[in-house]
């Protein structure tokens, strides 16, 4: 659909203001900043011809993290409205003062997905994150919360959820990411918002901060058409270009106690044995003076990439009891703890 290059200004998000059939797009005005001009989040909502449920896509919510912003702007250039049945919804930073200042925070200091659902009294961050959770999220049935690993470290392709909803648990195996790592939302984050709200939701995490990675983009893509081929809010087949998923049932970081120049050695995606060497830390003089091994067998999520390492740094995320499990269109059952 073509823009016209008309952006209306909204202080509350209303889905009837895009006339069915429609593309629109809004800035959403959410807080003032210090000398009163609006902090504005850009939204974007496709309005299909027929009923049906509302999808919500939110990215940036920590201002590094980039390669969501991209995967909301394509699924929108390519999305039919003539035949969509339901709306959707795309958050396309929703951290705007964290992005303008290049980094992972809210201009306060606080991390917007550790203190949702906010507080309308609070602090600066409390109340912008409480009036993007009561403007933008409530009107969402479903919601998918496009995250990446944090400055000086890198994810594999994976998604968080909660693998014992049967519903959460069917979107994230129809995103067909590298890893699953089932992870009931916790209190603070926008998914555990979403969650209390009765809105079933997954995070995606697409690999690295403060890039735009194309490999993962389209890997998101991919996924988000299924759950809206599965959601029947578009028809379409549902893809697996791989077979296969690795689940975790957990996972944990491990972190250093000691300060150096660190080096952790697995890749993202290894399966490590208990008792494998993980990473070396060195002095400045580069004698190594601490080594660190696997306390489980398990599979590497993310680590550190960054050699400056103070005492109790990250060294990796590993998944716990990882197993493989089949794309829904393998065996057409559902697969959950």
């Amino acid at each position: 659909m073509e823009w016209n290059g008309s952006v209306e200004q909204l202080p509350r998000l209303d889905i009837g203001r895009t006339p069915k059939g429609a593309i629109r797009y809004f800035w959403l005005h959410i807080i003032n900043n210090g000398i009163g001009e609006p902090v504005r989040i850009p939204i974007i909502i496709a309005r299909g011809r027929k009923d049906g449920p509302t999808l919500g896509l939110t990215a940036a919510i920590h201002g590094n993290e980039l390669n969501g912003i991209p995967v909301i702007q394509r699924l929108f250039r390519e999305l039919d409205v003539e035949n969509l049945r339901g709306t959707v919804i795309g958050g396309l930073v929703m951290n705007v003062p964290g992005l303008l200042l290049e980094q992972r925070k809210f201009n306060d200091g606080a991390d917007l997905n550790r203190i949702a659902p906010g507080n309308e009294s609070g602090s600066l961050s409390e109340v912008y994150i409480y009036r993007v959770v009561d403007r933008i999220l409530k009107p969402m049935n479903y919601l998918i919360d496009l995250h990446t690993a944090s400055f000086g470290r890198v994810n594999s392709w994976y998604i968080r959820a909660d693998m014992s909803t049967p519903q959460t648990a069917r979107m994230a195996r129809l995103q067909n990411p590298d890893i699953i790592l089932h992870n009931p939302p916790n209190d603070g984050t926008f998914r555990g918002a979403a969650n209390s709200l009765g809105i079933h939701a997954i995070t995606l995490e697409l690999r690295d901060p403060h890039v735009f990675q194309s490999g993962v983009i389209e890997d998101a893509l991919l996924g988000i058409r299924n759950i809206l081929y599965d959601l029947d809010m578009l028809d379409g087949e549902i893809l697996c270009p791989s077979s296969y998923t690795t689940l975790c049932e957990r996972s944990y970081w491990i972190y250093t106690d000691e300060g150096g120049i660190l080096e952790v050695l697995p890749k993202v995606r290894d399966l490590i044995p208990e008792g494998s060497r993980i990473a070396v830390v060195r002095t400045i003089f580069g004698k190594t003076s601490r080594e660190y091994f696997a306390p489980d067998d398990g599979i590497v999520i993310g680590k550190s990439i960054s050699p400056i390492n103070q005492t109790g740094s990250r060294i990796l995320h590993l998944g716990i009891n990882p197993r493989q499990i089949p794309c829904v269109t393998e065996d057409g059952r559902d697969v959950f703890f």
